[in-house]
């Protein structure tokens, strides 16, 4: 069964910075894979997408300019990189692939002001 792993997150202050990280049970090389993060009382959004060249990348406005998409093929995982933490980051992140595929159980970021 496809499946796919987030982990990094954690607690952290306002303005401090975390690398989330994705693998998956099947190869991810030539896979477009998302970010996606629920915040508490709140829909699941689509943050970033990254094509499996690296050569096209999306971020929503709500984190364009802090958070980065990578991804390194031959360890087969995809990367999230996010600078200047905000209280209202506080959310679960996932990875999936487009088009979506199984969710995995996510990994909490919580932002302390």
């Amino acid at each position: 069964q496809v499946q796919f792993v987030e982990s990094g997150g954690a607690l952290v202050q306002r303005g401090g910075s975390l690398q989330l990280s994705c693998v998956a049970s099947f190869t991810l090389r030539d896979v477009v894979i998302d970010w996606h993060r629920q915040a508490p009382r709140k829909q699941r959004e689509l943050i970033a997408r990254i094509n499996g060249a690296e050569t096209y990348t999306y971020y929503d406005d709500s984190v364009k300019g802090r958070f980065i998409i990578s991804r390194d093929n031959p360890k087969n995982t995809v990367y999230l990189h996010i600078y200047n933490l905000q209280p209202e980051d506080t959310a679960t992140y996932y990875c999936n692939s487009s088009p979506l595929r199984n969710w995995g159980q996510g990994t909490q970021v919580t932002v302390s002001s």
